[in-house]
Parts: C-alpha cells; structure tokens; sequence
C-alpha cells in the first residue's frame, strides 16, 4: 500500500479547494472571539457567537447533507459555500453590528457550508481507486491537521497586526475560492450509487428513498458515538490546556506550540496509517486507538513539566488522527456509496457536538475542580463514549450474521446478502 495512486492532478484540485473550504471552519471560533473582544463583555459576548457558529454547523451538516444528490452536488454545494462566504462578509463588514445580527451571520456562516466537509470527503473517494481510497483519506487527514495548525496562529496574527475584522474577510474569500475550485473537479460522485439507497429499482416516492436514507443514518450511530469520542478529547485537551498549564506554573503561552505539536502528531499519525495494512477489524482498531489517546490526554494531566505534556499531546494526536480514520472507514462499510455524504454529514455533526459536549463538562467542573481533574473526568467520558460505541457495532455485526442465515436459506430471494469476513460488515445486492 502506497501513496502513488493519490498522487494526481485531480487530487492536487481537490486539495487547494478543501483548504479553501475548510480553513474559515479552523479559523471562525477564535476569529469570533477577537471581533468582539473589546466589546463590553467581549470575550463572553464571543463564545456566545462562536456557539451560534457551531449550532449551525450542528444543525445543518445532517440536514443539508441528507439533501445532498450525487448527480447535482456540485450545484448544491456551490450555493452553500457562496452562501457561508456571505456569511463571513456580514461579520467583518459589520463588526459593531447587535449581537443577534451577528450571532445570525456566524449561524449563516456555520449553517449552509456544512454538508462540504462530508460531500468533498466522498468525492475524493471517487478521484482514486477503490484500493487506494484508505490513502485518500489519510492524506484528508493530514490536511486537516495542517489547517488546524496553521488557523490559530494566523488569526491571532492577522486580528492584533491588522485589525480584528480581517481573518473573517480572509475566510469570506477562501471560502468563495472554494466555490470556483468545485468546477475543476467532477460534477459529483456517480449518479448510479443513489439507487442503492433505495430499495424499488427507481420506483420509490422521493419521500420513500428519504426514509430509507434516514434508516440507514440511524442504523450508522455506533460510528457517530466513536466518531464523536475521537473529536471530545481533542476538544478536551484545547479547551482546558490554558488553564491546566497555570495550574502548573507554566506560562499560558505555551498552549499554542503544544497544540500545534498535538496537530503535527495528527498528521503525523495519519501518514503512517495510510502506508500498510493493519491488522483487525476496524472496530477493535479504534478501540485500541481510543483507548491510547484517552490515556496520553490523561497522562498530560498528571506529568508536571512542558516536555512530558507536550510528549503525551504529540502521540495522542497521533493516536486520535488514525482513530478517526478508522470511523470514516468504518462508514464506508456500513452505508452504501450513495448515501456516503450524508453520513459523513452526520459525523461531521456528532463530532461538532462532542466537541460542545466535552468543552461545556469541563467548563462546568472548572468551577469546582482542578483543570488537571477536569480532564481526568473528560478522559473517563471518552472512554465510556468509546465503548459504547464499540458495543453497538459488535451488537449491529451480530444482527447482520443472524440475517444471513434466512437469506442463504432462501436462494431464490430477490436479496442476496453478502457478509464480509474479514469486516463483519453487510450490504444488500439488489438483482
């Protein structure tokens, strides 16, 4: 296994048009902080909108993305992104602006772009071979991670250097260069995948196949819960770093190297994924995976001194970045082709609310507990979200293997269900 088949102009499109998607998502919440930090209650006033930025998010990435039609994603996606640039525009045009119009612009912002994080994950999928698409994702991997190092540093710099304005116009304009980066890529991702999410050979209502769609998304969620576990505890470390750091006796300052250490580990981690094959199945891999960056997160809450944390935030970004792989390829196996983008959507979503979820805990325990303490109880939830979600895919693999027996009973069925050994996974092949 090889990055050779990655390597392509096509990919390189694909690449520069992601940036451009998702660097103003890297950039709003610390941007939104900024823009009205000088306000009175600024810094309050900030998370209020940075959480009006991510609810949108959260309600439209499962929304929106269900919506999504291979045959004319780009045209959707086009009006999303033009519209979350908008968006972007209304908050550096107008900074003073009432806290609800701007807290309406980040939710425009948040809202109509994100079902792209999950439509241009399935379109790389379809710009290499099938062999290959384990690489494709690890090299999405690795340029997230570049994003998210490279986003703080260049809102602080460009909000304190220039004026706080700036990074929300710069996302406005990466974010426009993304709708013209979509009509040098492929219109969508195959037209025939979308009747596998359906089930009458084209002759389901439009309402029937949304049913259809919409079971399969919930039939997903032991892949969401871990999905979501795996962005908790990087929001964990983010969130109460700051604060674990003074605890310490370290200088705060030292939050920004150490989490863009924690990035480059990501990348790290996903680069080394996509070389080999592994061995098990995917869900024992994000368990061991899981496990290990939930006890580095806990490790970085108990060693006293700089180099011992930023060690333990190096390998459990490693560790998380390949944990997450292994639940987008986890999806893969368990939706059909056409309704990928939708439940990368919804991922994108219960990650966005494990992130919430994770940061509001430890925001509620700082009141009472050391932040050390607070992370320890993060961790512990982690672990438990893990398992859960492990649970449910051992339970979901076992419904399947009492399916096949029926099936295989009955050979002239008008459904043949084939069961992967190697994956536990299951599908439906329509004669």
């Amino acid at each position: 296994m090889t990055y050779r088949d990655v390597v392509s102009r096509q990919v390189l499109t694909w690449a520069c048009t992601a940036v451009g998607a998702r660097m103003p998502v890297a950039m709003a919440p610390l941007a939104l902080v900024f823009l009205v930090r000088e306000r009175p209650g600024g810094y309050s006033l900030g998370a209020i909108i940075a959480a009006a930025y991510v609810l949108g998010e959260i309600v439209g990435a499962p929304v929106l993305g269900m919506r999504l039609r291979p045959e004319r994603a780009r045209g959707q996606l086009a009006v999303g992104l033009a519209l979350g640039a908008a968006g972007f525009v209304g908050l550096g045009m107008f900074p003073g602006a009432h806290p609800v119009v701007l807290a309406g612009f980040a939710c425009l912002a948040g809202a109509a772009p994100a079902a792209a994080t999950g439509a241009l994950r399935t379109l790389l999928g379809s710009l290499v071979p099938e062999r290959s698409v384990a690489q494709a994702l690890s090299v999405e991997s690795i340029l997230t991670a570049g994003v998210w190092a490279v986003a703080p540093a260049a809102v602080a710099g460009l909000a304190l250097g220039i004026a706080p304005r700036v990074p929300l116009l710069l996302a406005a304009g990466l974010m426009a260069s993304s709708v013209a980066g979509l009509w040098l890529l492929p219109a969508g991702w195959g037209a025939g995948d979308t009747a596998d999410t359906g089930g009458g050979g084209g002759t389901e209502t439009g309402a029937g196949t949304g049913v259809r769609m919409l079971a399969m998304l919930i039939g997903a969620w032991p892949v969401y819960v871990t999905g979501a576990a795996s962005v908790a505890v990087l929001g964990l470390s983010e969130l109460v770093l700051p604060a674990l750091l003074e605890q310490r006796g370290i200088g705060v300052g030292w939050s920004g190297p150490l989490l863009t250490g924690m990035a480059v580990g990501g990348g790290l981690g996903a680069f080394v994924y996509g070389l080999r094959g592994w061995p098990g199945l995917l869900r024992t891999r994000s368990l061991v995976l899981m496990a290990g960056t939930s006890a580095c997160v806990a490790l970085a809450a108990l060693i006293p001194t700089t180099p011992g944390i930023g060690v333990a935030l190096v390998v459990g970004g490693t560790l998380q970045s390949g944990a997450m792989l292994t639940r987008n390829l986890s999806l893969r196996e368990v939706l059909p082709p056409g309704a990928l983008a939708a439940g990368y959507s919804v991922m994108y979503a219960a990650a966005s609310v494990g992130y919430a979820a994770t940061g509001s805990l430890a925001g509620a325990l700082l009141k009472f507990v050391a932040p050390s303490t607070a992370i320890l109880a993060g961790a512990v939830l982690t672990v438990l979200l893990t398992v859960i979600g492990w649970w449910g895919e051992v339970r979901r693999v076992g419904r399947a293997g009492r399916a096949v027996r029926p099936a295989r009973a009955g050979r002239g069925a008008d459904v043949v269900v084939v069961r992967s050994v190697k994956s536990g996974a299951s599908k439906r092949s329509w004669r």
